[in-house]
């Protein structure tokens, strides 16, 4: 399991709940669309099937064979209409749908925007301190392995390592 032991900054968490408040609305209106769809289905769905038996009945009670057809054949169109309907019903939902996902992000994304310059601008500023002590770091250990080598300047410090005394 990973462990994330660094706290959740300010400008992290404004980010996260702007970015969850945008979410959330899209979700939103994206579930009020299906609803909207399936409200429409059901409508269909009882439509064509009160129709279907309405017609079934017409044709059962046709005397001959070419009524039958005849009464069959007369169903096509209003059907095709109902069907060319239920695309346009369709097409409004979606055209809709699209408007209020717009609006929805234009009215979120100038937040959440800000948000993001914030977080970009805190991991800046985060780096740059790390990266400064990290290298003071650097150099204090390169200083403690360079300082043992070099002798003090009145030449009364200890002999560096492996020299030879004058004599």
């Amino acid at each position: 399991m990973i462990s994330f032991n660094q706290q959740i900054t300010p400008a992290s968490k404004a980010h996260l709940e702007a970015q969850y408040s945008l979410l959330n609305d899209l979700s939103q209106r994206l579930f009020d669309t299906a609803q909207k769809v399936n409200e429409l289905n059901i409508q269909v769905a009882k439509t064509v099937m009160e129709e279907s038996f309405n017609n079934f009945q017409q044709v059962l009670v046709a005397k001959d064979p070419y009524e039958a057809l005849s009464i069959a054949a007369a169903q096509a169109q209003p059907s095709a209409e109902k069907l060319r309907a239920y695309k346009q019903h369709l097409t409004n939902i979606a055209a809709r749908t699209q408007v209020d996902l717009a609006k929805t992000a234009e009215t979120h994304v100038p937040n959440t925007s800000r948000t993001a310059a914030a977080v970009a601008d805190e991991v800046a500023r985060i780096a740059s301190e790390e990266t400064e002590k990290a290298t003071q770091r650097q150099r204090a250990a390169m200083e403690r392995l360079t300082n043992p080598i070099i002798r003090p300047a009145d030449g009364k410090g200890a002999p560096a390592a492996g020299a030879r005394p004058n004599a």
